[in-house]
């Protein structure tokens, strides 16, 4: 078949093959080549390593975009609401990311779900000057007194719906005071912050480590 260059359409007439791509450099069983209309392949070596068809859906590894474990990216002819799909030989999608940001996975879940992840976490000594010892997406941990506790988070969550846990890793030597008596503040729940007011049985104390958890 000929080759015909053009300034305008550029060089075409040559679809190539993983052996031999169309478009080389000095390594000539190395490049990009064309198996099938619309689909764009690349060769490495004189084998195929990843094809892109017409559905835009990527097959790395493998010589089709069907059957195959894949990646999919910005969407597809059938799904213009996500940008990023992995499936299975199955066809059974096992991880999305859509255009607002959802993050989907099957985990053992059975199938892809909404992923809901820690939004911020936090290990701090209370007694004392506060300490923090780590944490994620947590900027400070203010001491409104015995007991109490701000946790001010770096980024802020999207709404103060957001659930949250707490414990403590200290205890007084009398078993009634083993574990802490305490509740997270919901009146003064913030995108921004949240409150802790921690007690044993005999009255507000602080603990030596507090942990919280920000789930949303």
């Amino acid at each position: 078949m000929a080759i015909t260059i053009n300034g305008t359409t550029g060089i075409a007439g040559v679809d190539g093959s993983a052996s031999t791509p169309a478009v080389q450099g000095t390594d000539t069983n190395t490049g990009i080549f064309f198996p099938a209309a619309d689909t764009i392949a690349f060769g490495e070596g004189g084998t195929e390593s990843m094809r892109i068809d017409s559905s835009g859906s990527m097959a790395i590894g493998t010589t089709s975009t069907a059957g195959a474990n894949r990646l999919t990216l910005k969407g597809s002819t059938t799904d213009s609401t996500t940008n990023l799909l992995i499936r299975d030989s199955g066809d059974t999608t096992r991880l999305s990311v859509a255009n607002d940001g959802t993050f989907k996975m099957d985990s053992g879940f059975g199938s892809a779900a909404v992923a809901y992840g820690c939004r911020a976490w936090v290990n701090f000594n209370q007694t004392g000057t506060q300490a923090i010892r780590a944490s994620g997406n947590v900027s400070s941990v203010g001491d409104d007194g015995v007991g109490r506790s701000t946790v001010n988070f770096t980024n802020a969550m999207p709404d103060a719906n957001y659930a949250q846990v707490f414990g403590t890793g200290d205890y007084l030597s009398e078993f009634c005071d083993r574990f802490a008596l305490g509740q997270i503040s919901n009146s003064s729940k913030t995108t921004a912050l949240t409150r802790i007011d921690l007690a044993s049985s005999s009255g507000n104390r602080d603990y030596a480590e507090v942990n919280i958890v920000i789930f949303r």
